[in-house]
């Protein structure tokens, strides 16, 4: 049978045709899939920057559905549902990305680092930690331990804070020495009130004084120890090592110094070292101690208090003027307890100390903000002062 070539040049121009008319139906319906998940993403996005979390959650999700392997988009969507809240959709979100086999090592380190955010605004500490310690070897490790350490602190598990502190320390990300102090003195204080264990007690606040000779909390603990097992010249010998290295925190102890010198006939050396500090750095505190040196020391009450007059000549104070007129011999006995009590009343907000850093304001000092939590933000000085 013979091949009609008429047949085949018909044939030929045939089959091109629907050749190139399959590639345009290809490329038309790629190029409208392309098309659907940016508008959705970018819609998502218009929301987002409008504040509309609702709408951009919703614009997401549909664009995850069109671009399911889109890692971009889960983040997207896992962020959104942390920030509104909605802690076990973002954990789904994330525990789906690290469940996917085709995930790269960046984004799977990624993707624990956000499931470990959420479970930790969930208030899930236990599977925040879990997650945390996933992050080691990652370009999150360092974030992570930081992380660790402050959740330690948090539950006041005070070995473990050391052991990350010291981590980080090893790790080059800033000296924590002032820290590890502190938790020195957290355990001294459990294994004193708790434990009823002095002797442990002292061997911790030494440890700290080793390992912070500057901080001035150790030597603050280890003299209230020392005065407590009756050692009243050792306790006094502490507060004059911490008027050498932690001069600032004088006003802390002030009162404390003069009943301690009284006590060990070293009432001279303390005013000595009020003196010097209040010269260094006037303070309502230490003047109130000096002039309860004075007293104590024999001096005339009129005498005594001029030193109220003193101080408020450098630095005004209705603290000091309050304790200034306590001593005052009124003429007219009946007005001086309303007086007295109105300027009390007066003074006693500027009486309290406050934390640079958030603000929150206190009668007592604290090492540790109860606001915050950061460490030494309390300036040891009255809101007066500051």
């Amino acid at each position: 049978m013979e091949l009609d070539l008429s047949w085949i040049l018909l044939g030929v121009p045939i089959v091109f045709a629907l050749g190139w008319l399959a590639s345009r139906l290809d490329l038309r319906q790629l190029r409208i899939e392309n098309r659907q998940a940016p508008k959705a993403y970018f819609k998502g996005l218009n929301y987002l920057l409008n504040e509309q979390q609702d709408q951009a959650i919703d614009a997401f999700i549909e664009a995850v559905q069109k671009d399911p392997d889109t890692s971009e988009l889960h983040f997207a969507l896992g962020s959104l549902f942390r920030r509104r809240g909605e802690y076990e959709r973002a954990v789904r979100v994330h525990e789906h990305l690290l469940s996917r086999a085709d995930l790269s090592k960046v984004d799977r380190d990624r993707a624990q680092h956000a499931l470990a955010q959420d479970f930790l605004k969930a208030g899930l500490l236990d599977r925040a930690e879990e997650a945390l310690r996933k992050l080691d070897d990652t370009q999150y490790q360092e974030q992570a331990w930081l992380t660790l350490l402050a959740l330690h602190e948090r539950a006041r598990d005070w070995d473990q804070a050391g052991a990350a502190a010291r981590r980080l320390q090893q790790a080059g990300q800033g000296d924590f020495s002032a820290r590890l102090a502190h938790y020195q003195c957290e355990l001294a204080a459990n294994a004193l009130n708790k434990q009823k264990d002095p002797q442990a007690a002292r061997q911790l606040l030494d440890r700290a004084v080793q390992d912070a000779p500057t901080a001035a909390r150790p030597r603050i603990q280890l003299a209230g120890l020392l005065t407590g097992q009756d050692d009243l010249r050792g306790a006094f010998d502490q507060l004059v090592e911490l008027a050498r290295h932690a001069p600032q925190a004088l006003p802390l102890v002030a009162s404390e110094l003069v009943r301690i010198g009284q006590a060990t006939g070293q009432l001279t050396r303390a005013a000595a070292l009020l003196q010097q500090g209040y010269a260094a750095a006037p303070s309502v505190d230490v003047a109130d101690a000096l002039v309860q040196a004075q007293l104590v020391g024999g001096a005339p009450v009129h005498e005594a208090r001029e030193g109220y007059v003193r101080h408020m000549t450098q630095e005004p104070s209705l603290i000091a003027a309050t304790r200034w007129l306590s001593h005052e011999p009124f003429a007219q006995e009946g007005a001086h307890p309303v007086v007295q009590r109105s300027l009390e009343h007066a003074a006693r907000p500027l009486a309290r100390y406050r934390c640079a850093a958030c603000g929150f304001e206190a009668q007592g000092y604290f090492w540790q903000c109860p606001g915050c939590q950061a460490w030494e933000s309390f300036p040891p000085k009255r809101i007066e002062e500051l």
